[in-house]
């Protein structure tokens, strides 16, 4: 039990989950299972959660900072001024830098973790919330244009705009892929990342507000409320696995285990995917 209402997660070593009733965030012990400290952040952490560059990275919408924690220790070593597209976002590390959508125009900014400043900002599409590091790129849905722009992170530009699903939100990158949850109508779009190309959307009946997509251990896993997991198996495109019933908003892959929030229980789940597996077929 985490109590309040445990919300965004990030995995490294540990797992890590924000918590805006709060204001903290909390590490889970993957030994123990447990809480093994709470840390206190700005107000109402959300719009993402990331680890990178021996941080985590916890947006605090409610103040518009940007609080670090020390991935070692579990301490805050700064928290600085950050403005945040939505608080339905994601946030994204790599190629050295960390990657924030600042505003609803479109504003991709680049921060600089040596120094937490900004050091480019780059124009994507209007109504774009939420980004995602993978194939040495930059991806960010637009929700308002049902589309993903990929950017190149060595020239700071556009390279591609992707036509997916309608009203997309939520990404994932894993089993060569681009995979992304499409709040409009409930599919889940792949896209190839040779071409840029939706190669298939997929019926998954979880359209709305909230959920999130993750990929590994052999499968893409989503999350709506009231579908806390939905697993797709890459190879078929199709949905393998439904789960109906209380419970679903985050959900990361790693340690060998699913980590899903229940943010209106006040826990975190934690499955092992074999196990989801050989339940079968709803």
């Amino acid at each position: 039990m985490v109590g309040g209402t445990p919300d965004w997660l990030a995995i490294d070593k540990h797992a890590w989950v924000s918590n805006a009733a709060t204001n903290s965030v909390s590490q889970l012990d993957p030994d123990t299972n447990a809480v093994a400290v709470t840390i206190e952040v700005g107000h109402d952490p959300g719009c993402g959660l990331v680890a990178g560059f021996g941080s985590l990275w916890v947006p605090n919408c409610g103040d518009s900072t940007m609080s670090r924690i020390g991935l070692a220790d579990g301490k805050v070593t700064t928290t600085f001024p950050m403005t945040f597209a939505d608080s339905e976002g994601g946030i994204a590390a790599g190629a050295g830098s960390v990657w924030v959508l600042t505003d609803a125009d479109g504003t991709l900014a680049r921060i600089d973790p040596a120094t937490n400043n900004v050091v480019t900002e780059i124009r994507v599409l209007p109504g774009s919330f939420t980004a995602a590091f993978g194939n040495g790129s930059v991806f960010v849905t637009s929700t308002a244009r049902d589309a993903v722009t990929r950017v190149d992170p060595v020239t700071n530009t556009v390279v591609a705009t992707i036509p997916v699903g309608s009203g997309p939100r939520f990404l994932a990158i894993g089993e060569g892929a681009l995979w992304t949850l499409n709040q409009g109508d409930g599919s889940i779009s792949r896209v190839d990342l040779t071409d840029n190309k939706m190669v298939v959307a997929i019926e998954a009946g979880i359209p709305g507000g909230g959920g999130e997509i993750a990929v590994g251990e052999g499968a893409v896993w989503a999350t709506s409320f009231g579908f806390p997991i939905t697993r797709i198996d890459p190879h078929s495109n199709a949905v393998a696995q439904q789960f109906f019933g209380s419970g679903g908003d985050a959900i990361r892959v790693g340690l060998g285990s699913l980590w899903l929030s229940n943010l209106r229980e006040g826990n975190v789940w934690r499955i092992d995917p074999q196990r989801i597996r050989a339940l079968g077929p709803d």
